[in-house]
């Protein structure tokens, strides 16, 4: 039997800036932000100088002063996925998007076909290389978990295999934060136990770790510390959630601009959700406030919608809510996702244009989904910058 696993993770480098660094040739091999304001993205010689997502563009700089900052092309990111999609799809059949940049491949029962998982995943960088023009690194191994760790392991521009029969001696070494869903508040829980490497997690035992972490994520860091994982690619899955943010620098915001803010994000976002046929049932905002520091409410409806008004008024009791820590902490970015997406089935999102209406978010939200989002907009949006739109895996 091969030692070799049959999942590969690719992952692009640095993909807005790889981009801009294929598009101007000027730009290889210097620090490159790209962003405005708020990086968005920064090549590896930015990152050696400490230049991270999503840092203000001063503090980058004040890191980085010779970095070059160019201004986000979404069009060229939106192309470039696009062209790396049709390598992975060429490859195999079996390909599960993450994002717009990453996705999983399973390369089982093609050994005689395309070779070895290792000589699969080598070609697989080659050709991106040659048709896109952008620097891939792969992982190779028996579950999703130990590739996306791998290649992890293996940027930038890298490929790494992990033997089946080196499963645990790959992964135990390293610190807890290569753990799936190990966030800074979870690796400082850790850390304060001095547990700093995923063998410490895998000693701890399931027990002990449900009473520090809780059930839910005690048992599947438990199982992924001794790499059990048994999710298949899947090539059909949906979206289990959609999110889109907003970096709003640090100068302060009024209540009224915050509002606007929130409209603006939710109303991209539900028409996004109803032309993917889909409902809701979980509105999650997301905060970062001036200390950098993370907060996020959410609250479930009853029965999933899809409509605009319905979703925009949970949204707004979430910020009414987090507003006295706003004042308190300031606020730099604010975002807004929707969980518990179903089928749009058999529930009515919107009035057939020109029906009975009964309500005017109703028919804001018919005519926009008919004539497109510039046939009719809300006044407080009138003029004001929507902000961009990050390039994203089909719904």
């Amino acid at each position: 039997m091969s030692n070799e696993g049959t999942i590969l993770h690719a992952d692009a480098d640095s993909f807005y800036a790889s981009v801009e660094q294929r598009d101007d040739p000027g730009l290889r091999g210097r620090p490159v932000i790209v962003g405005g304001g708020v990086v968005l993205a920064a090549s590896y010689e930015a990152k050696a100088f400490g230049v991270r997502t999503p840092m203000g563009e001063t503090q980058a700089r004040r890191l980085c002063p010779h970095a070059v900052i160019v201004a986000p092309r979404m069009q060229a990111y939106s192309a470039a996925s696009r062209a790396m999609f049709d390598v992975f799809n060429d490859t195999t059949p079996f390909v599960e998007g993450l994002s717009i940049d990453e996705a999983f491949l399973d390369v089982g029962g093609l050994r005689r076909v395309s070779g070895s998982p290792t000589e699969i995943a080598a070609r697989l960088r080659s050709e991106i290389l040659d048709r896109v023009g952008l620097p891939v690194t792969v992982g190779v191994a028996r579950t999703k978990f130990l590739a996306k760790v791998a290649s992890g392991v293996a940027k930038p521009d890298g490929l790494l295999v992990v033997p089946i029969d080196g499963e645990l001696e790959f992964l135990h070494p390293l610190p807890v934060e290569r753990l799936w869903g190990v966030g800074p508040v979870t690796a400082r829980k850790l850390r304060d136990r001095s547990i700093t490497t995923v063998a410490e997690v895998a000693r701890l035992g399931e027990p002990s770790l449900v009473r520090i972490l809780g059930r839910a994520a005690g048992r599947h860091l438990h199982a992924l510390a001794h790499n059990r994982d048994p999710r298949r690619v899947d090539v059909g899955r949906r979206r289990r959630s959609i999110g889109t943010q907003r970096a709003l620098g640090r100068r302060p915001r009024s209540p009224e601009s915050l509002d606007a803010d929130l409209l603006a994000l939710v109303d991209r976002l539900a028409r996004r959700l109803r032309a993917a046929h889909r409902v809701c049932r979980t509105v999650v905002l997301r905060l970062r406030f001036d200390d950098l520091t993370r907060a996020t409410r959410s609250h479930t409806l009853p029965q999933a919608t899809g409509d605009t008004a319905t979703i925009l008024a949970v949204a707004r009791a979430l910020l009414a809510a987090a507003m006295p820590t706003i004042r308190d902490q300031g606020i730099t970015l604010i975002g807004v996702s929707f969980t518990n997406l179903h089928d749009d089935g058999a529930i009515q999102l919107a009035l057939p244009f020109g029906g009975s209406i009964g309500s005017i978010d109703v028919t804001v939200d018919a005519v926009r989904d008919r004539f497109g989002s510039s046939a009719i907009t809300r006044a407080v949006l009138i003029g004001r910058h929507q902000g961009l739109r990050v390039p994203l895996l089909p719904d």
